[in-house]
């Protein structure tokens, strides 16, 4: 007997109308030292983030939740 596979969901299933219906988010698993939580502030075109001094010449990722 051969299983059956499950068939994909593609991205455009959680949409109705060009609107999203259901969030379907990925999952991060992230490993680092520390996490802080903040808000985008507007800065001319474009999005800033203000980090603690002694993070400058750290490597960071930024994940946005919404």
């Amino acid at each position: 007997m051969i299983p059956k596979k499950k068939a994909a969901i593609p991205l455009e299933a959680g949409l109705k109308g060009g609107k999203p219906t259901k969030t379907l988010q990925p999952k991060f698993e992230v490993f680092g030292e520390e996490m802080i939580e903040k808000e985008v502030k507007q800065s001319g075109n474009s999005g800033r983030v203000y980090l603690p001094p002694e993070w400058v010449g750290k490597q960071v990722k930024i994940i946005r939740i919404n």
